[in-house]
């Protein structure tokens, strides 16, 4: 191959001189061109638009050539020109593209600009500024829409001319740049068209910088057919950031029915051993490209690992060695993980589940540690900071949550997770700093747990500091035994791949219990044991053993009396359960008809803290201070307190109805013409609860002018009528309504005069009736 970018071998013992530079001076065929009516011309708005997307930033020279199609039964010579990337490129280019439709050539471009008229390699590439792939086989449609869907819309797409034997149109897709590259990024560049075009099937040889492609607007002449290159989608404020491009590229999956791995059963392949010690180079300078070489050397690793001949951590040394020594440059850690778990994912799925067991994170010691007194006492070194202050949740231990169905377990554990994974106090459980958390939830499934986060109602310093590390999963659907767990611990290493997690929180414990070879349930205290054992703690040890761990479990029935006597009893397998964890946590309602919850807290490696009461108030939830409730009677005190308040209901809905009907009470008459209606008791009873109410601004007065202007008779008692906020007072008169003929009473508007003081008990007259205004610190 001769070359700068001609991707046709040249005729052996050719002359140099069969390729000559156009110059349109010497074109001295000046008479006017016949138009084709079977084909199509050049079309100059079309090229300006493709001159735009592929050099509009670019600077120097633009390598163009032209040479005819194959098929047509004609020769000729290829044609080399350099011309300028400056703005009248565009009429250099229509003017050579109608030059070259005359002779029934093919005009094409080097997507990138050079520095001196001859040069054409791949090293001579000082500006590209688009990324392009060329699909010219398969399912074209659908190649186009994958790209689409994970790399967004294209600044332009081109059909080329070409037709597949399906049928399909053949494209040429491009990507702008939001500035042209240059120096290594070239190489960039060329290795994301590579990438793209192993992904989804397209034309391999665009690995290579110098490789040229058709100009939109141009003609195509190939196997007798004469077509328009066209331009058939153009967004031109359409452009990519090159960082942001190629994590885009390296998050896409390959196409359906795309399968990266080379085939190295052909002759001309050397055999898989071959492939681990053979160095791929970027920008296609080998026989495969790095894509194909990684994921054959990576396939190879993995099932070695499915097999159990290596354990999952040399697995991945051997992957990292692969990389580091063949692939030049070595791809970055995350895209070689994601590539891993991709592949491992299709194996998975193909050859069913791994002969794997989670490895312990540290190797036992030998001996059994054992301390003397003197030892212990002369240790002066600084106690380990808890994970959750003060000592509710401490490095390497085990809380457990327990509470009864719906009583808001699942709430409060999330809300409480949420400040810690913002680094913030919750209920007087302090963080040492914003938390790393992987929540392992399995009964709220996605749709209904984003809806639930959503709905939480915290502060939006709270929520921004959680945003990234507190990281939950929807509903599962499996058990934490052997696979569940090397399923876990991969999510939780995908979650957190830079720094460990610090909490892991499993809710609820019977979604996901695995009671062992006996299958034996979570009542069964050596299930029990086998879990918190086996599965919770080897899983915490794989992962982090200095993280914590917090359970989320329900409650047995028990009588109030035992819960009251001992709460932590109601825990389902509580003899095994409560003799292994470090703090535990009961959450229950103490009145069940009060909104109220009562926190029981059990600490093993600290002293003991009170017992809290509290309540969900505007969203959140809050400490109730104890000083207010009451200690003794409380049933008793809360039953009296809503049949007051019912009574104050009651009567409120009792002036109002009767003021509709035209009738206004003083006190002393609403006294006595109430007595023992509506379960209102005796005039005493009514008249304290009237004097409570119009106290809280509940109920206010009308008096003198303003009685008069209403029609009620004048009143001389210290208080006058009786109002509320919403009372309408009727009349006799009514009102007929011309369209419907029905007929309603007139009302009118009844507005308070008077109120009564509540510091001093005078009666004040009212600033504006119109606005209803409570005593404050009045709680109506």
């Amino acid at each position: 191959m001769a070359h700068d970018y001609d991707d046709r071998p040249e005729t052996p013992g050719a002359p140099k001189e069969n390729l000559i530079h156009f110059n349109p001076w010497r074109d001295f065929n000046d008479a006017a061109p016949m138009a084709d009516v079977f084909g199509d011309e050049p079309d100059p708005e079309q090229i300006a638009q493709f001159m735009e997307v592929v050099f509009g930033y670019c600077d120097g020279l633009i390598p163009v050539r032209s040479f005819i199609d194959k098929g047509q039964g004609i020769d000729g010579r290829p044609h080399n020109i350099w011309i300028e990337a400056c703005d009248n490129t565009t009429d250099k280019m229509v003017t050579f593209a109608n030059w070259a439709a005359r002779e029934g050539a093919a005009v094409y471009v080097i997507p990138g600009t050079v520095a001196m008229s001859g040069q054409a390699k791949a090293a001579d590439i000082l500006q590209m500024q688009t990324v392009v792939v060329d699909i010219d086989t398969g399912d074209i449609a659908a190649k186009r829409a994958h790209l689409e869907r994970h790399l967004g819309p294209p600044t332009m797409v081109v059909e080329s001319g070409g037709i597949t034997p399906e049928g399909q149109r053949k494209a040429h897709v491009w990507w702008k740049l939001t500035e042209p590259a240059e120096g290594s990024d070239i190489a960039r560049v060329t290795r994301l068209r590579g990438d793209i075009a192993a992904k989804v099937g397209g034309d391999m040889h665009f690995r290579s910088a110098h490789q040229p492609i058709r100009v939109a607007g141009s003609v195509y002449y190939k196997n007798s057919l004469k077509t328009q290159v066209q331009i058939v989608e153009l967004n031109a404020d359409r452009e990519r950031d090159l960082a942001e491009f190629v994590e885009a590229v390296a998050d896409m999956p390959p196409a359906p029915g795309v399968n990266l791995a080379p085939d190295f059963t052909t002759p001309d392949k050397p055999r898989t051993d071959e492939v681990l010690v053979t160095p791929v180079r970027e920008g296609g300078q080998d026989d495969w490209s790095r894509f194909e070489g990684a994921s054959a050397a990576i396939g190879y690793f993995i099932r070695m690992v499915h097999d159990g001949r290596l354990s999952k951590d040399e697995g991945w040394e051997a992957i990292c060695g692969y990389n580091a020594a063949m692939l030049r440059p070595q791809w970055p850690v995350e895209r070689l993980k994601r590539e891993s778990e991709r592949l491992w994912a299709i194996h998975v799925e193909k050859h069913g589940p791994p002969l794997i067991r989670l490895d312990s994170a540290a190797p036992a010691p030998n001996e059994m540690p054992a301390f003397t007194l003197g030892a212990l006492l002369d240790d002066d070194s600084p106690m380990p900071a808890d994970i959750i202050a003060p000592r509710v949740l401490t490095p390497g231990g085990l809380l457990v949550l327990g509470g009864a169905p719906k009583v808001g377990k699942s709430d409060l554990l999330i809300s409480w997770l949420v400040h810690m994974a913002a680094g913030q106090p919750f209920l007087d459980f302090t963080p040492p700093r914003p938390l790393r958390v992987f929540y392992l939830q399995a009964e709220i499934q996605y749709h209904y747990l984003r809806e639930r986060m959503r709905q939480i109602t915290l502060p939006p310093k709270v929520l921004a500091g959680a945003r990234d590390n507190l990281v939950a999963t929807p509903k599962l659907n499996l058990l934490l035994d052997t696979e569940g767990s090397v399923r876990v611990a991969e999510a939780i290493r995908r979650a957190f791949p830079a720094e460990p997690v610090d909490i892991i929180c499993i809710d609820p414990i019977r979604n996901l219990f695995d009671g062992g070879p006996d299958g034996g349930g979570e009542n069964d205290n050596s299930a029990m044991m086998f879990f918190l054992k086996d599965r919770v703690e080897v899983l915490r040890d794989h992962i982090n053993p200095d993280c914590g761990v917090i359970l989320a479990h329900h409650t047995k029935k028990l009588s109030k009396q035992q819960v009251k006597d001992d709460p932590f009893l109601a825990l389902s397998g509580a003899s095994a359960l409560r003799g292994f964890y470090t703090s535990g946590l009961i959450l229950h309602r103490p009145d069940e008809e009060s909104p109220q919850r009562k926190l029981e807290i059990e600490l093993r490696n600290g002293p003991a803290l009170a017992a809290k009461i509290i309540d969900k108030v505007k969203g959140e939830w809050v400490e109730i201070n104890p000083m207010n409730e009451r200690l003794v009677r409380a049933e008793l005190g809360a039953r009296h307190d809503a049949e007051r308040e019912r009574k104050g209901e009651v009567i409120t809905d009792i002036l109002e109805r009767e003021a509709r009907a035209g009738r206004m009470y003083t006190m002393t008459l609403f006294a006595q013409s109430f007595e023992n209606q509506g379960g209102l008791s005796g005039q005493t009873s009514i008249r304290d609860r009237l004097n409570v109410l119009t106290t809280k601004g509940v109920i206010k007065f009308v008096k003198g002018d303003a009685a008069s202007g209403l029609g009620l008779p004048v009143d001389r008692s210290k208080f006058g009528y009786l109002c509320t906020e919403l009372m309408e007072l009727g009349s006799s008169e009514e009102l007929v309504d011309p369209s419907t003929g029905e007929v309603f009473p007139t009302v009118t508007p009844v507005r308070p005069s008077h109120y009564k003081c509540a510091q001093t008990g005078a009666v004040l007259p009212v600033e504006n009736p119109d606005i209803w205004v409570y005593p404050e610190g009045a709680n109506p």
